[in-house]
Formats: structure tokens, sequence, C-alpha cells
């Protein structure tokens, strides 16, 4: 497993295509924090926060994980490779894990450099280190668990078809519903427990929850139920290509 994981990071390496996701990543998060005038921008906002941040990646994760997860098994059955990866000495369980974690990977490598918008703002405040510290762990946290839900879809959806072109798309219609989609479909019902309890399906809710830096274990469990739920899909899905 530890052998795959390793040719998957690679993989993203020896091409243009981890590059490219982590440059677009941040490139689009630095132009709209610190140079385009939006709400999100932090020096024009007065308040020493990194509430911008948390609020676009989650839109620009939606088309990168997606991008990166469309090639996990639609490039592998298209090019034939995937009876060669069944061959293996190991599990479908361990090869759908690998591929999950090294989008991960690639997810954990793009957060890295944002450290920096949180010292540049922790310096900027004032006083020096005006910043809920704990609210900001909080939404990376969050935020790394949304990616997890994306990076699971798109590793499913990649898993039923041999066109990538396809997966990225319906990667990306299946996020967007997973992170929003409940909420419109909540405001067809009238305010009450219906109208909670379909809102709580989606990841919105428990994202912003988290943001706010409180760790309730119903918000966590959900991230890994949901997680866990395309994976094993996944997982079904490779073993029907065995037959």
């Amino acid at each position: 497993m530890l052998h795959l994981l390793q040719k998957e990071i690679s993989s993203f390496f020896s091409s243009l295509i981890g590059y490219i996701v982590i440059v677009i990543f941040l490139l689009a998060n630095g132009l709209f924090l610190w140079v385009f005038e939006t709400e999100m921008n932090i020096l024009q906002s007065g308040h020493a926060g990194l509430d911008g941040l948390f609020i676009l990646a989650p839109w620009v994760f939606l088309f990168l994980t997606s991008a990166v997860s469309m090639r996990f098994f639609a490039d592998e059955s298209k090019t034939g490779t995937i009876e060669l990866l069944l061959t293996f000495p190991i599990t479908d369980t361990a090869i759908v894990v690998s591929k999950f974690l090294a989008g991960m990977v690639l997810v954990a490598i793009s957060l890295i450099p944002t450290v920096l918008y949180f010292i540049t703002v922790y310096a900027l405040g004032s006083p020096v280190g005006n910043i809920d510290i704990a609210a900001t762990i909080g939404a990376y946290i969050g935020l790394f668990l949304l990616a997890g839900v994306y990076v699971a879809i798109g590793t499913c959806i990649s898993s039923i078809t041999d066109n990538q072109i396809v997966a990225f798309i319906v990667s990306v219609a299946v996020c967007f519903v997973f992170y929003i989609g409940f909420d419109f479909i909540a405001e067809i019902f009238p305010d009450g427990i219906s109208k909670s309890s379909i809102m709580s399906l989606g990841i919105r809710q428990h994202y912003e929850s988290i943001s706010r830096g409180v760790i309730d274990t119903r918000d966590i469990v959900y991230f890994i139920s949901i997680i866990g739920l395309f994976l094993y899909v996944t997982v079904l899905s490779l073993a029907k290509k065995r037959k």
C-alpha cells in the first residue's frame, strides 16, 4: 500500500498536474485575499482574520480536487492499466485508500503555504496577535475534512467511468450538491425539524460549525462517515472490475 501511495504522489509531481493544482489554489486565494477589492480582501476588511480564505477555499477545491481525482481510476481504465493494477498482491480497499491518501497529501501541500497568510495577519493585527487562533485552527481542520469529502467523491466517480472529462464534471456536480445543494432543497420546507435535518445532510453546516473553533464530534463523525461511504462504494466498484 505504501508503495502504491508513493507511486501516486510521484505521478502528481512527475507531470504538471500537481504543480498546477497547487499554483492555481494559491494564486486564486492570494488574488482574492490580498489584491482584488472584494469583501474577502484582508487588508480592506478591517478585521484580523482569515475568513475570506475559508469562504473561498471550498469553492476553489471544488474544481481542483475533482481535477486531481478524475484520473485516479478513469485514466487506468482507459489505458488498460487497471487490469495490471488489480493483479498486484494488494486488496481493493488498500488500492482505493492509497489513491485517496495521495489526493489528501496534495491537499495538505497546497494548504501549508497559506500558513503565511496566518503569520501575516497575526503580525499586522492591532495589537499584534489579535486573531482568533482557535477559530483559525478549527477552520483549517474543517477545510481539510471538507477537501477529504471532495477527494472521496472524485475517487468514487472516477472508478465508474473511463472518461476523465465525465469524471470531472460529475465530481464537481456531486461535490456542489453536498456542499450547498441540500441548503437549496431545505428552502422548500418550512422552518422546523425537516428543514434543519435536510441542511444537516450537507457539508456547509458542519464546515461552518467547525470553522467557529468548536470541534463537535457530530461534525467529525459526519465528515468521516461521508468519506467512508464514498470510499466503500469505490471499493465495490473496483471489485466489479475484477469479474
